[in-house]
């Protein structure tokens, strides 16, 4: 797991409250993942490990995707002497790398392993508030640490997304699977922002799925670096506009939700973010064009669903609120108790 340098705390009631949903959502009530699925998923985990250039060690998480094939992140093996991973006491050293160091996606070949493989599900069929199983394998961890969680946001890149969650992995799992409720892996669990409201981000499976067709390459072919570890004005809008939204810096919210959709106009997620730009700098005009834009690309997209409540609230308007209540609760019950909480009186 890597992390880009984000501080502060959010402070507007919106932001706490879109942020604040427990790690336990279950998004449209379904009924938690059997333990003999977490089992069968746990059986199919790695840990990897590596002996660096300096002479100390490195640890990430891997799954196998077939009986000769493990996916971990790219950053997990770089700059490495050595690598190898093991699965119940018995140890196995690669013998061939495909890379596409770009989103952080390497796979790892093996012979003899025989490990056990995990179904690959389809990137192209998620939504928000999907419930996930996140397993991931931390540095200190003596078993895999489970997490249930939902999907937050989906951000398009290179013919797929970039899957945010709140399922937390901490070091040593940078690599780890998260899962569907049908067991199927839908992405790896890659980098998050820093602090107690960090914003945990997961590669898409379709890029694994990309990366079989690959050829094999040398693990210390020269590479560039993942998206995530560019300079902060060559990210994607949705990092470089994580910092100046946890610290209430509204114009420069404002300034790079306003280059993200003149740059993805079909983006629901940058039309969220200018709108509560607009709210909060006054200009409630703007705010309700940008959050009915959203709503128009997205009807149920739940931090556009909450905002526009609570100025609903805000204004009076417990019709409107009522409305979008029900359809918060169609969308995931948990988000309806998060916008009850966040719509109480405030008391100092």
């Amino acid at each position: 797991m890597k992390t880009f340098l984000l501080q502060g705390k959010l402070l507007a009631i919106v932001s706490v409250s879109l942020l604040s949903i427990s790690l336990h959502a279950h998004g449209a009530q379904l009924p938690d993942p059997s333990d003999a699925l977490i089992y069968q998923l746990k059986e199919s985990l790695v840990k990897v490990s590596i002996a660096t250039k300096s002479g100390g060690h490195g640890f990430g998480t891997g799954v196998a995707i077939t009986k000769d094939h493990v996916v971990t992140n790219c950053h997990v093996i770089q700059n490495s002497n050595g690598i190898s991973v093991s699965k119940w006491g018995e140890e196995y050293g690669p013998v061939a790398v495909q890379a596409d160091w770009k989103h952080d996606v390497c796979i790892l070949r093996f012979e003899w392993a025989n490990l056990k493989p995990v179904q690959l599900g389809e990137s192209a069929a998620l939504v928000y508030e999907q419930p996930i199983i996140s397993i991931s394998m931390p540095s200190d961890s003596p078993a895999p640490y489970i997490a249930l969680s939902t999907i937050k946001a989906l951000y398009p890149m290179d013919d797929s997304n970039v899957i945010r969650t709140e399922a937390a992995f901490a070091i040593g799992a940078s690599g780890s699977p998260i899962f569907d409720y049908d067991g199927k892996l839908i992405g790896i669990s890659t980098f998050k922002s820093p602090g107690h409201n960090a914003y945990f981000y997961n590669m898409s499976v379709q890029w694994v799925k990309d990366l079989l067709l690959m050829p094999e390459i040398k693990l210390n072919t020269p590479h560039e670096l993942p998206f995530w570890d560019a300079p902060d004005e060559s990210r994607p809008f949705f990092m470089q506009i994580v910092l100046p939204f946890q610290n209430n810096r509204w114009a420069d919210v404002q300034k790079v939700a306003g280059n993200w959709t003149a740059k993805e106009p079909k983006n629901v997620e940058a039309w969220y973010y200018a709108g509560m730009a607009a709210q909060n700098l006054g200009d409630s005009a703007t705010a309700n064009k940008d959050f009915q834009t959203a709503l128009l690309l997205h009807p149920n997209h739940p931090a556009t669903l909450q905002a526009l409540a609570l100025i609903a609230h805000q204004n009076g308007n417990e019709a409107a609120v009522e409305k979008i209540r029900l359809t918060l609760k169609d969308v995931n019950a948990e988000l309806l108790e998060t916008l009850d909480e966040a719509l109480k009186p405030q008391t100092k």
